[in-house]
C-alpha cells in the first residue's frame, strides 16, 4: 500500500507540473494597437511614422476616433522623389492627411466602379475637405487613377490601415479630370482648344466646373468635328465658373461663366442646366473637391452662341 500510494503521488505531481507547463506554453495574444502603433513596428513604414511624428499626426491616429489610413510604404515615397524635409509643415500636413478617411471602410464595403470619398485634408477653398477617387475593379482597388492597394485590411483599434505603392497627392482639377477615365474626351478637348485651358484651370482659381462625362462628348461629336480651336475654347470655357460653388450654394437663375456667356440653372428633383439654345442638361454628381476648385458632373455638353 505504501508503494501504491507513493506511485499516486508522484502521479499526481507530475500531472501537476504537466498542466503548469503547458499554461507556460500557451501562446500570448497581443495587445490590441493603434493604426500609429502598428506603422511604428512595421519597418517598411519607417518614412511615414517620421513624417506622422514631425507633424502631430502620429498623436491623432495614436488616439480614438475611427480611421481608414492608406499608408505609403518608404518605397512609395522613394518613387515620389521629393525630399520631404523641403517640404513645410503645412504642406507635409495636408499631404498625409489626404491618405486619411474619418470613417473606418474595410476592403469589403468598397463598392464596385468609382466612387468619390472625402479625406480628412480640409484644404480646399473655404477650408472644405479634398475629394478622393477610389475605383474598384477585377483587377484591385486604384486611388485616383494610378495608385494601387497592396494590402489590405489591416485592423488597429482605432481603424484600419490598406497599404499602397504610391503617396496620393492633392489634386486640381484638372488633374481629377485625368484621374477619371470618364472624363478623356474632356480632358481631350482642354489640350486641343485655344487659350492653354490644361494650365490656365491648373492655375489657383477657383473654379467651378461642370464636367461632361465621355458620353455627353460623343452624342455631339458631328458638332465637335467643325469647331475651330477658337470655338472649342468657348464651348469649354462656358462649363466653367469663377467661384468654389458647391451644390448645397447653387441657386436658380443665370450663372455668368468664365467666358462671359450665360446657362440657367433649374433645381428641382434634378439639377438642370440650360443652354443659352435651349438645351438642358442634368447634373448627376455634385461636389467632386479639388484644390483649387470644385467638379460638378453632367450628362450632356452645354453649347453657347458661338
Amino acid at each position: 500500500m505504501k508503494i501504491q500510494s507513493s506511485f499516486w503521488f508522484v502521479l499526481s505531481l507530475f500531472l501537476a507540473i504537466g498542466f503548469v507547463s503547458c499554461d507556460d506554453d500557451d501562446p500570448v495574444t497581443p495587445e490590441p494597437e493603434t493604426i500609429t502603433e502598428i506603422a511604428a513596428a512595421d519597418a517598411q513604414f519607417s518614412t511615414l511614422v517620421s513624417a506622422l511624428t514631425r507633424t502631430g499626426l502620429d498623436q491623432t491616429l495614436n488616439g480614438g476616433g475611427s480611421f481608414t489610413v492608406f499608408a505609403p510604404t518608404n518605397d512609395a515615397f522613394a518613387k515620389l522623389g521629393v525630399d520631404l524635409s523641403t517640404l513645410t509643415d503645412e504642406a507635409l500636413t495636408e499631404i498625409l492627411l489626404y491618405h486619411v478617411l474619418g470613417a473606418e471602410i474595410k476592403a469589403g464595403e468598397i463598392s464596385d466602379g468609382q466612387t468619390y470619398v472625402t479625406t480628412a485634408a480640409e484644404t480646399a477653398p473655404g477650408n472644405r475637405a479634398l475629394s478622393m477617387l477610389i475605383e474598384k475593379s477585377a483587377s484591385g482597388v486604384a486611388i485616383n487613377g494610378n495608385v494601387n492597394v497592396t494590402a489590405t485590411d489591416i485592423d488597429a483599434t482605432n481603424g484600419v490601415i490598406h497599404v499602397v505603392d504610391a503617396v496620393i497627392m492633392p489634386m486640381d482639377v484638372v488633374n481629377h479630370a485625368i484621374a477619371n477615365s470618364n472624363f478623356t474626351s474632356l480632358v481631350g478637348a482642354l489640350s486641343s482648344a485655344s487659350g492653354d485651358l490644361v494650365n490656365v484651370l491648373s492655375g489657383t482659381g477657383p473654379f467651378t466646373v461642370f464636367a461632361p462625362l465621355n458620353s455627353a462628348f460623343d452624342e455631339i461629336s458631328s458638332v465637335t468635328a467643325t469647331l475651330s480651336n477658337d470655338q472649342l475654347r468657348d464651348v469649354l470655357t462656358y462649363h466653367v465658373a469663377a467661384g468654389n460653388v458647391t451644390a448645397s450654394e447653387l441657386t436658380n437663375g443665370d450663372v455668368v461663366t468664365v467666358n462671359g456667356a450665360k446657362f440657367t440653372v433649374t433645381l428641382g428633383t434634378d439639377v438642370i442646366l440650360t443652354d443659352e439654345q435651349g438645351n438642358e442638361s442634368k447634373v448627376i454628381l455634385t461636389d467632386v473637391q479639388a484644390t483649387n476648385g470644385i467638379i460638378h458632373v453632367i450628362d450632356k455638353v452645354i453649347i453657347p452662341v458661338l
